[in-house]
């Protein structure tokens, strides 16, 4: 198939608000691609490929624009081979051969071409397709329901795995997809809630367990052997020998287990989450040994568990794994015993705690009502420093906030950037507002005089040797601009500092 016909049908989704609409046009294209181009189209189709992330930075795509075709001629499979030539390209310059291939592809696309590309290769393809919209373009193409094709690819590990199998065998290929040890699966999400009150609200009666600052893992033991997965599905078992020989040494046959990894101090208190994750990213074998595995669900002992209940799926991780490898846990339905327990929780050093249905069946790769997540939300009020032009759908606005904290000489210090939680009323406003209060300009970012104060949330802050006050913000978003404060009354680089544990 050309693939002026995906982004044709790209493009079609983008323009209706109509999610019936979106299914229809997805599943016309699904039902006329050979089998080979099922799943990189329906990755596609999603916004991103079948190899994750290309090394392709917006610089790059802003700067690589050659003039479109005038005639379609790639195919789907064409851009599939250019991805996967992208991202195997490394070495010394690396950067200057990712733009001679992004120009070649270019150059061979036509305009919608070029747009559903840059979309992807940027990570923001803005089409209002999610991967359940697709999913049910899938399962209409194929005649099948969408909840098969949703647990085909919750067992099968992604969504384009899955669809191959609709599409090609229909409802009969799905229900052959079944939960296998050493075949990772995408793990179960939580909604955010308020507080407890609120989560136990939607479960129930529920397990209330820790929330670790610490990295998803997933342990799957198969013929006597350990695999460990990310939660992108990446195999980390060589950076994490410790945690591999923990899970060879449970009692039973094959198994997978869901949990974290977590560093721990001498006193047995949680290391900074940037150690955790600098030791769980290295490359080097055995770089991972200081670090500890902490599970909380099992999802197969002899036999799959996925739709078995919460508190069923406790008692067999109770029989299998120690305590001191479980996450600490009660069982309760009380505001006030939860709230007491979440206490305890971040008294300890952890994020905060899960509030888990006791009814709820492991709905893999789904972030629904069943779990919640509740920690503290911190939030400062800093000064805007400086903002970045925006690209792809920000083209235009100025975005990127630079934000500062008062220093104890009054000048201000960076601790951190966000474009979260702007909407597009505040990226219209907030490009008036710094143009007006511009200094100067340094490529794409616009220097402005240090005096709005922004209200920001974080989860929390982390030491920083990017930044001249040592510390970065952790997840931070932009809760809403304080016009009521001047710069004067913006929080301090030692507020800020307090939070690092």
């Amino acid at each position: 198939m050309l693939f002026v016909e995906l982004a044709r049908t790209s493009a079609a989704v983008a323009s209706t608000s109509k999610r019936s609409d979106k299914v229809a046009a997805f599943a016309d294209v699904f039902g006329r691609l050979a089998p080979d181009e099922i799943a990189p189209a329906v990755a596609f189709a999603t916004g991103s490929t079948l190899i994750g992330r290309l090394g392709v930075g917006w610089a790059t795509l802003r700067d690589v624009r050659p003039e479109p075709a005038t005639t379609p001629s790639l195919t789907i499979g064409d851009v599939d081979r250019a991805v996967v030539t992208l991202a195997s390209i490394s070495g010394a310059g690396s950067q200057a051969r990712r733009r001679d291939v992004l120009h070649e592809l270019l150059a061979a696309a036509t305009e919608p071409e070029q747009r559903l590309i840059v979309g992807i290769i940027g990570g923001e393809l803005r089409q209002g397709a999610l991967d359940g919209v697709v999913a049910a373009g899938v399962a209409k193409a194929a005649g099948v329901a969408v909840g098969q094709v949703q647990r085909g690819a919750m067992f099968a590990g992604s969504l384009p795995a899955a669809a191959r199998v609709a599409l090609t065998a229909g409802q009969p290929g799905l229900a052959a997809i079944e939960l296998t040890p050493a075949q990772p699966v995408q793990p179960m999400l939580a909604s955010p809630a308020t507080d407890v009150g609120d989560a136990l609200s939607n479960t129930g009666l529920a397990s209330v367990e820790w929330k670790l600052d610490g990295a998803r893992i997933q342990a799957h033991r198969s013929g006597g052997e350990v695999k460990l997965f990310t939660r992108n599905l990446n195999d980390v078992t060589d950076r994490l020998e410790g945690v591999a020989r923990t899970v060879l040494e449970l009692p039973g046959g094959d198994l997978v287990l869901d949990g974290e990894v977590l560093g721990l101090d001498a006193d047995g208190a949680p290391r900074r989450f940037q150690d955790t994750m600098g030791d769980f990213g290295a490359d080097e074998t055995g770089r991972g040994s200081g670090l500890r595995a902490f599970f909380f669900d099992v999802l197969h002992a002899g036999g799959s568990l996925v739709d078995e209940p919460l508190a069923t799926r406790r008692d067999v991780l109770s029989e299998t794994v120690p305590e001191t490898s479980r996450l600490p846990s009660i069982i309760t339905a009380d505001a006030d015993d939860a709230a007491a327990f979440l206490d305890r929780a971040i008294a300890a050093g952890h994020e905060g705690v899960m509030v888990k249905d006791l009814e709820s069946a492991y709905d893999a790769g789904r972030r629904g009502g069943a779990w919640r997540k509740v920690k503290p939300v911190y939030t400062f009020d800093l000064v805007v420093l400086a903002v970045e032009w925006g690209h792809g759908r920000r083209q235009g606005w100025l975005s990127n906030l630079h934000l500062g904290a008062r220093g104890s000489d009054n000048e201000f210090v960076m601790v951190g950037k966000t474009f979260k939680g702007l909407t597009d009323e505040l990226l219209r406003w907030q490009t008036e507002r710094f143009l007006g209060l511009e200094l100067g300009r340094e490529g794409h970012i616009v220097h402005v005089r240090p005096e709005q104060v922004v209200e920001i949330a974080v989860d929390g802050v982390q030491v920083s040797t990017r930044y001249p006050g040592g510390v970065a913000l952790r997840f931070a978003r932009v809760r809403q601009y304080r016009h009521d404060k001047s710069a004067a009354d913006a929080d301090t680089i030692d507020q800020v500092r307090s939070l690092l544990r």
